[in-house]
């Protein structure tokens, strides 16, 4: 039983390990370094009978490579342990030799080098082509190489009872040929390969790949498309360690829970498609990487906003929501609903600006590597501004009735006392939310009836909007007091009328009638607070005035204009007649005297009832030889004018003639006849009134 478990451990430590036979052997592309930790022999032990150098030791940790020229030259290698106590030894077969029938090596070294610096290779100055084990000369001869040769080098980590150090080597290519590789041919590889992740805080360190959550399952797959790089032919493998991934064994194929400790290797893969036994196809660049824990933790948030005017909705920047602390955040979506998010529709597109009432919004936080996690953002408002309409009342401006001064800030449209709100006062509600066209003198504001608005503004800059009425408190009259007429020598009672807070005339009494005579009055008519100034006239009533009285015979006519009719007549201020003809008086001087309905002291007339002169006889004996009427020379504008029977005006008599008449026209005596006169002139008072006196006198010649 013991030999069948141990029979069935070295047939696994073989499979395991069959890359160390020249069959299998891995393929050196380009000179590129190469890092390798050789374990176990292989399958096959082709060491040994070889007729190498290392015939006698044997193969212990090998490997083999298969090296293809592309360019012909010199071709040198240093192996370095990095182990110092490890002993390598090597040997190269070739040209274009098959792994059945490799035949002798044309370079061999199996010297016993141990201690720090290159331990072993081909260098330009060694002439050996071959040292044996326990040499001490740990270089051999360089190579001359053509283009298109192949070689097989085989590696092997001697131990043995006393020494039994093993350590990966570094190998590095040197001279002037190169080897081929698909990695630097241009045809081949046309672009970059892009190594998976972000570089690490240290360089030196694997770069590393984000995962948004450790205890996911990764597929590892989803980063080849990256590596590639568009590149034909090439295909991409991942590995726990690099010697597997050095070898293309073990290859990680499902997606599995990693971690953020382990390194892990990728293996990019060459395969010709016109060749498959190219030896190319064995070629591989070898990476490694990490995972970086890439989870971002979100918060949830609020934002306060105004409902500014009790408008039920406020004006949110929701970018300025506190749901993430760290950096790097590449994008930030919100959306209405959690299914929304989930579906990735009705995105909200307008953040800096958004619109709502209160609620709740749910944002997606993506990082700048692709992690994403959700939050919410509570959306509030600030408590209202309370405010009220009011209205205010303002006594009228005496030069301008229809307005009134208003003391805009003595409205309480608000109740909030701590902390004092912000007021400022708009014509419009447009305005007022726009804040231009602010009412500046507030405080003493004159407009007429009408409204105002004001804008209450609290310590968050929230507002509400208020309307102010403005009522014009008109004037208010008395309705009975009225200007009046009187005589002038009379006096009246001014009566304001009764309902008055208080009055102060322009007499300065304050009661609410006063006694006045002619002249202009005023009185301060207060009501509540405001007070009507309100001007009446006492005015004297027109004195009539005698137009014209005319004088025939014993009779006057008496004609008034002016004043208030129906007028009164009398001649002795005692006896007053409706009838303006006065008849049968005698010749002389007679007072004529007038008044109104207004019953005022009377006007007065003198008046001359002239002597009647009815018949002339110019004939030079003294007696009636003239009509003459110069007694009345000192009337003002004293005029006879004589008419004959037909109207026509024959004879003037005035100052120039002594105001008489002899019976001539011309210079010849008129015919006998009775001719008619008239004489006017007017009275010396202050009316200068006109009188017109009339008759007819008969005149007698002689043939």
């Amino acid at each position: 039983m013991r030999k069948l478990l141990l029979l069935f451990l070295l047939c696994i430590f073989h499979t395991y390990y069959s890359q160390a036979d020249c069959a299998t052997a891995l393929a050196v592309c380009g000179n590129s370094n190469i890092t390798y930790n050789p374990i176990g022999y292989g399958d096959v032990k082709e060491m040994v009978n070889s007729g190498s150098c290392i015939d006698s030791s044997g193969e212990h940790n090998s490997i083999w490579y298969k090296i293809t020229i592309a360019t012909g030259g010199t071709l040198t290698f240093d192996l370095l342990p990095t182990n110092p106590d490890a002993d390598y030894d090597w040997a190269i077969f070739g040209p274009n030799v098959n792994c059945g029938s490799l035949g002798a090596p044309i370079r061999c070294n199996a010297a016993t080098v141990i201690g720090p610096g290159p331990a072993t290779g081909l260098n330009m100055t060694s002439t050996l082509l071959s040292a044996a084990g326990g040499s001490s000369t740990p270089y051999c001869r360089y190579l001359d190489v053509l283009p298109g040769q192949s070689y097989y080098l085989f590696i092997d980590n001697w131990v043995s009872s006393t020494s039994s150090t093993t350590a990966p080597f570094s190998l590095t290519w040197g001279g002037t040929a190169t080897l081929a590789s698909p990695f630097t041919d241009p045809t081949i590889q046309i672009y970059p390969f892009i190594p998976p992740g972000v570089a690490a805080a240290n360089p030196a360190d694997p770069r590393e790949v984000v995962i948004c959550s450790p205890t996911a399952l990764f597929d590892f797959s989803i980063l080849s498309g990256g590596i590639v790089n568009g590149n034909q032919n090439f295909s991409v493998s991942y590995h726990l360690s690099q010697n597997d991934a050095l070898a293309g064994i073990n290859p990680i194929t499902a997606p599995r829970t990693v971690n953020t400790t382990t390194t892990y290797y990728y293996s990019i893969n060459y395969t010709d498609p016109t060749s498959p036994t190219n030896p190319l196809n064995k070629c591989k660049q070898v990476g490694k990487f990490k995972f970086k824990d890439g989870t971002i933790t979100v918060k949830n948030a609020t934002l306060t906003q105004c409902n500014n005017n009790n408008a039920g909705t406020a004006l949110f920047d929701l970018t300025t929501a506190d749901v993430f602390g760290g950096t790097n955040v590449v994008t930030k979506k919100y959306y209405h609903t959690m299914s929304d998010l989930n579906a990735g529709i009705n995105e909200i597109t307008n953040p800096l600006s958004f619109v709502s009432a209160e609620g709740v919004i749910y944002v997606k936080v993506i990082s700048e590597f692709g992690c994403s996690a959700i939050a919410q953002i509570t959306l509030k408002f600030y408590p209202v501004v309370p405010v009220n309409e009011v209205t205010l009342r303002s006594c009228f401006i005496e030069t301008n009735p229809s307005t009134a001064l208003f003391n805009l800030t003595n409205a309480a449209v608000t109740t909030q006392q701590t902390p004092l709100p912000i007021k400022k006062y708009y014509p419009s509600v447009a305005d007022a939310i726009s804040q231009t066209n602010e009412i500046l003198n507030a405080s003493n504001y004159i407009a007429p009836n009408g409204v105002v608005y004001v804008r209450v503004s609290n310590a968050q800059g929230c507002y509400s909007i208020a309307k102010i009425t403005l009522i014009v408190i008109q004037p208010v009259y008395s309705s009975i007091l009225k200007d009046q007429t009187i005589c002038a020598e009379d006096q009246t009672i001014l009566d304001a009328g009764p309902g008055f807070k208080s009055y102060e005339w322009s007499t300065g009494a304050t009661t609410q009638t006063i006694k006045a005579g002619i002249g202009v009055y005023w009185v301060k008519l207060k009501t509540g607070d405001c007070i009507t100034t309100q001007a009446v006239k006492v005015l004297p009533s027109e004195q009539p005035v005698v137009s014209g009285i005319d004088i025939a015979s014993n009779t006057i006519t008496v004609s008034v204009i002016g004043g208030t009719p129906p007028y009164k007549y009398s001649m002795d201020n005692i006896i007053w007649q409706d009838s303006n003809v006065f008849k049968n008086l005698a010749r002389g001087d007679h007072k004529v005297m007038v008044k109104d309905a207004y019953d005022c002291d009377p006007i007065e007339v003198v008046v001359v009832v002239p002597n009647l002169v009815n018949v002339i006889t110019p004939n030079a004996d003294g007696i009636n030889d003239v009509i003459d009427y110069s007694a009345l020379g000192n009337k003002q504008n004293l005029i006879m004018n004589i008419y004959d029977r037909y109207g026509s005006k024959i004879f003037q008599a005035d100052k120039l003639n002594g105001y008489k008449w002899d019976g001539t026209q011309a210079g010849r005596r008129v015919p006998t006849g009775t001719y008619w006169y008239s004489v006017t002139w007017n009275e010396n008072d202050k009316k200068n009134t006109p009188i017109k006196f009339t008759g007819w006198v008969l005149v007698k010649n002689r043939e």
